[in-house]
């Protein structure tokens, strides 16, 4: 790993807390100044925004430039994206306007999974606990800015803990089923190599599916999140809530299942639906 810098000029759909703050990963913490650091595959990435520049420096394996464009998903050009959405309506003009510098990250298939089944019934502070003492406990160790910070573990490295090591790190009920999820993606039960190189979003959820702890709901983030399947369509509480008052108008929120979601929102979003999902998701739960 080697100390590295880049920067990024002129990216107008690029903004830290949109980013960082949509739910989307839980390894980015703010800094005094503004800027986020977090850890990702490659190493510790630290973010700073300065007027116009994005600045990137990190202590990294390969070259900082590829690897940012891979994880930021910079060759997909969201000012197209954004304006071929707003055209749907007002309402998706609004959360666009809202949060106008989301982008959707490239992470670690193998991390997202077992990040999103401890997310299951979960908060963001301590989903983020639990996957940093994870990454202590197994992880390989970086030096950053004379901090020290913790890669997440391989499926190896975890696959040498106990229930009762999961259970120590405080993932609940969550334990047996990264234990139980590790020794299928060990054992190529489920082949997370075969799913990256797949093209059809139902065959991916059905093998994402058998991984114990991986519902619709976690198995369409990691989709989204990791794999860059726009077509998907995750539904959590703020989702349902913000298309019921949107778009479905149930007196009674509670009474929409998500198979009606999910058809109005491929109705109205079509086949980048998942990024609509974000911009309607961070625009109702930050209001």
């Amino acid at each position: 790993m080697k100390e590295q810098t880049y920067k990024l000029d002129g990216e107008k759909s690029f903004e830290l807390n949109h980013i960082f703050d949509c739910g989307q990963c839980f390894r980015w913490n703010i800094e005094e100044d503004g800027s986020y650091t977090g850890v990702i595959k490659n190493g510790v990435l630290n973010v700073k925004k300065e007027k116009n520049d994005i600045i990137f420096t990190g202590n990294l394996d390969g070259d900082i430039k590829k690897v940012v464009e891979d994880y930021f998903d910079l060759n997909t050009n969201y000012e197209n994206l954004k304006n071929a959405l707003s055209q749907i309506d007002t309402n998706m003009k609004n959360s666009i306007e809202y949060g106008y510098g989301i982008r959707i990250l490239n992470q670690d298939l193998w991390e997202c999974i077992i990040s999103f089944i401890i997310s299951a019934n979960n908060n963001i502070p301590r989903i983020k606990g639990i996957i940093d003492r994870l990454s202590k406990k197994c992880g390989k160790k970086v030096i950053f800015n004379e901090k020290e910070y913790y890669l997440f573990p391989t499926p190896e490295a975890v696959s040498k803990l106990s229930v009762q090591d999961l259970r120590d790190l405080g993932l609940g009920f969550r334990d047996k089923r990264v234990y139980t999820t590790t020794k299928m993606i060990i054992e190529k039960q489920v082949d997370l190599d075969k799913i990256e190189n797949m093209n059809n979003s139902e065959d991916i959820r059905n093998e994402l599916l058998k991984l114990d702890g991986v519902g619709p709901k976690v198995a369409d983030c990691i989709m989204l999140f990791s794999l860059k399947r726009f077509d998907v369509f995750p539904i959590d509480v703020w989702v349902r809530r913000v298309m019921n008052d949107l778009y479905i108008h149930n007196e009674d929120e509670t009474k929409v299942d998500k198979k009606h979601i999910n058809k109005v929102s491929n109705e109205m979003f079509g086949d980048i639906r998942g990024i609509a999902q974000q911009y309607l998701f961070y625009w109702r739960r930050e209001n």
